[in-house]
């Protein structure tokens, strides 16, 4: 305890404080040595200094480490808060938390503007204006590769040195789909904060979505189950978890704090199987992944763009929906539905 910087150990328990406090203190769970990356932050952002030795290459003096040379892949571009220090593999990273002065803008740069997103595993993304974003994470001999290196590591001894090699190796191929995914991710972020003012995401439960299927105990014979299409099942959450789902809508909510742009979320209900030309709800106008044709009006469009169309639709009417402001001496939410719900209205009665 003597050897780590006393700095970080407070702020470790800070950490923890605010997090018994946000979600209650038998909810929180340890962080797990092996699925968890290690790392840990200098909070005190005046006693780190920080000097460019060159073009690439820059160092900072972190207390009671010293200084410590890393590679700096853009500029800083105001004062450093804080630093954290990471680790991804065989590597470390650092990055800076910085104070850049710089506030959203008042209106965005296309007032009225406004895109309904249906995330999918065919596409990736679906914009409702008829506009698709995807890309192969993954080839199919990467994948059989990993499926190899995954194989390797299972017949290894835990705590042996060739456990340790067979882990470092598939952590290097999968850290490839990783860093692909993330850049995915904020290229779309970028193009949907600079083009619309208004983004409508599904309020998806993604851990909901991937749990696995329950078993089907057989009555009649006692010990045996039934078909549950686990297998199927199986397929269709790796597929949901290769998209990230999750990573596009939390960068496109960082991205929008510097555009001006809204972000919200509707209820997923019926939203693929409701025309939004005559409103009515049929499970059997969905006829395929990609065709959506109405039993009642005959309107016929792509599945998605159509799914897309409905989320926009639900956005604008959620968004436009005047909301009570919070009166004088209100106690704050104390959940992050209530607080969420709060920033919402406050955005929707500024735009109003």
């Amino acid at each position: 305890m003597a050897e780590v910087p006393g700095h970080c150990l407070q702020q470790t328990l800070i950490d923890l404080d605010q997090a018994c406090s946000r979600h209650g203190t038998w909810k929180v769970r340890w962080k797990s040595r092996a699925r968890t990356a290690p790392s840990f932050r200098f909070p005190e952002g005046g006693k780190i200094t920080i000097e460019r030795l060159n073009r690439r290459w820059a160092r900072a003096k972190l207390p009671k480490l010293g200084w410590v040379r890393f590679r700096i892949t853009r500029p800083l571009g105001g004062k450093v808060k804080n630093a954290t220090v990471s680790r991804d593999g065989a590597h470390w990273h650092i990055s800076f938390l910085v104070e850049d002065d710089i506030s959203p803008p008042e209106r965005h740069a296309y007032p009225g503007s406004a895109a309904g997103i249906d995330r999918g595993v065919v596409k990736v993304v679906t914009r409702s204006d008829g506009v698709f974003h995807h890309q192969v994470f993954a080839t199919d001999r990467e994948v059989e590769h990993a499926a190899v290196l995954q194989r390797r590591l299972a017949r290894t001894r835990k705590g042996s040195a060739r456990r340790k090699k067979a882990a470092a190796t598939l952590g290097r191929a999968l850290a490839k789909v990783r860093r692909r995914r993330a850049d995915f991710a904020a290229k779309i972020a970028c193009v949907l904060a600079t083009s619309f003012e208004l983004i409508v995401f599904e309020k998806l439960a993604t851990r909901n979505m991937t749990a696995t299927a329950k078993p089907k105990p057989d009555a009649d014979q006692p010990g045996s189950y039934l078909p549950n299409g686990a297998a199927a099942k199986s397929g269709l959450n790796k597929a949901i978890l290769d998209k990230g789902w999750h990573r596009i809508e939390l960068t496109a909510r960082s991205k929008a704090r510097y555009t001006g742009s809204h972000v919200i979320t509707v209820n997923p209900a019926y939203t693929s199987i409701t025309c939004r030309v005559c409103s009515v709800v049929a499970p059997k106008s969905r006829e395929s992944q990609a065709v959506f044709r109405c039993t009642s009006c005959g309107h016929t469009e792509h599945a998605d763009v159509h799914a897309a169309n409905n989320i926009l639709t639900a956005g604008r009417a959620e968004f436009a929906q005047p909301r009570p402001g919070a009166r004088a001496g209100a106690r704050k939410p104390r959940n992050r539905v209530g607080r969420k719900a709060n920033r919402q209205a406050t955005a929707a009665q500024a735009t109003a």
